[in-house]
């Protein structure tokens, strides 16, 4: 028998897991959405940030990671829930599951806190737009060149190598108990973090509002996850934007040049 099947009871419970957290995905893009309709919190650039714009900046960054990163952590939820759920015999079975889950965006709220600061110190530089837009062609080029560059570094294939195949990591660092279930959801969010934290930067390039370029990053991240570990595919990833960089750099060599 398959270690990881499922009874039907235990079906259904997996279907209320993913359910809940395809639910909560919509929810963050919902709220994104709304945002950009109405556009508001986006006059901060405008003056001093406030403490209210502190936080309301990072609750925007704090949903748009749910948003994004949530839905491509699913497969890791639900291969932890089957796990979890033949470890234990109390119920409810699908507690483990959601605490994990807690764990993960635990991490990605973690990263919004700098996010907000990074985006307080490049408007404080005159770096970005009051569209949250990068208004350099320097940053917009360092910010490819950097994601480029760590594409092709060994950090990011060993995350990588990890989110593409975390049953073994998932399976081996199993431990029965509610916390241990939270802790090693902060773990594999590490390793999530690990793996797209620069890539979040290109925010700033395209508009941290800018829906389609919200959704394209998201999408690269997932296909990135799906992709088997073998194709090395962050090798073309990497070079692309580092061409990329070095192409958007052109028009700022010409603007300084006297």
């Amino acid at each position: 028998m398959n270690p990881l099947s499922l009874s039907p009871l235990q079906r259904w419970d997996q279907s209320l897991l993913i359910g809940s957290l395809v639910a909560l995905a919509l929810l963050a893009w919902g709220y994104l959405f709304y945002l950009n309709n109405n556009m508001m919190g986006m006059n901060a650039g405008l003056r001093p940030w406030l403490a209210v714009d502190f936080l309301m900046m990072f609750l925007m960054w704090a949903i748009m990671m749910v948003g994004m990163m949530v839905p491509t952590a699913m497969r890791a939820v639900l291969i932890y829930a089957r796990i979890a759920a033949k470890g234990q015999d109390e119920k409810p079975l699908i507690a483990p599951g959601y605490l994990f889950s807690l764990g993960y965006i635990a991490i990605w709220s973690l990263f919004s806190v700098g996010a907000t600061v990074m985006q307080w110190g490049l408007e404080r530089a005159a770096l970005l737009s009051p569209m949250m837009v990068s208004s350099s062609a320097g940053l917009g080029a360092a910010l490819l060149v950097a994601a480029g560059i760590y594409q092709l570094t060994p950090l990011k294939d060993a995350c990588l190598k990890h989110c593409q195949s975390p049953i073994m990591y998932l399976a081996a660092n199993y431990k029965r108990g509610l916390p241990q279930a939270f802790l090693l959801g902060l773990k594999h969010g590490s390793y999530c973090l690990g793996c797209c934290w620069v890539l979040m930067g290109l925010l700033f390039l395209g508009g941290v509002m800018n829906l389609l370029w919200i959704l394209a990053i998201s999408l690269f991240v997932f296909a990135e996850k799906l992709l088997p570990p073998a194709l090395r595919s962050t090798r073309l990833s990497g070079g692309l934007m580092i061409l990329a960089g070095l192409i958007y750099f052109v028009p700022y060599i010409l603007q300084v040049q006297p």
